[in-house]
């Protein structure tokens, strides 16, 4: 397994001081097993990207998207490609979603970490609610 550079670390561990509203919103549901007791990490590097959040038991991976994001579709595309590649499934939300759909995300989250068939393939968009 390749070793994660040491600028990719420092990147992350200052992702996880620094949340987005949607990001610290999410993750008061998703740590400590709160979900289907499921173990979730946030700002993971995986392949020289850092993922917002992942369980790797059930090898998925959720995006949280500003609106920023809408101009960065290729990259996106490309950053899911890598990940599936590795064998992981791609959620993608807008933080918009999580801010007036909690329920909404969280059930989406749920259902997909709930079916570990590794086959399961998703929308190219990565599923969500975007």
């Amino acid at each position: 397994m390749k070793q994660v550079s040491t600028d990719t670390r420092r990147k992350a561990k200052a992702l996880r001081s620094n949340l987005t509203d949607a990001e610290a919103k999410l993750w008061q549901s998703l740590r400590r097993r709160q979900l289907n007791d499921l173990r979730f990490r946030r700002q993971v590097p995986i392949k020289g990207y850092i993922a917002d959040f992942v369980c790797h038991e059930a090898k998925l991976v959720i995006e949280l998207d500003g609106g920023q994001h809408a101009e960065a579709e290729v990259y996106d595309g490309y950053r899911t490609k890598v990940l599936t590649g590795e064998g992981y499934r791609v959620l993608r939300f807008w933080n918009n979603d999580v801010m007036t759909n909690f329920e909404g995300v969280l059930s989406e989250i749920a259902r997909v970490a709930g079916d570990r068939t590794p086959s399961q393939t998703l929308p190219q968009s990565g599923g969500g609610l975007k």
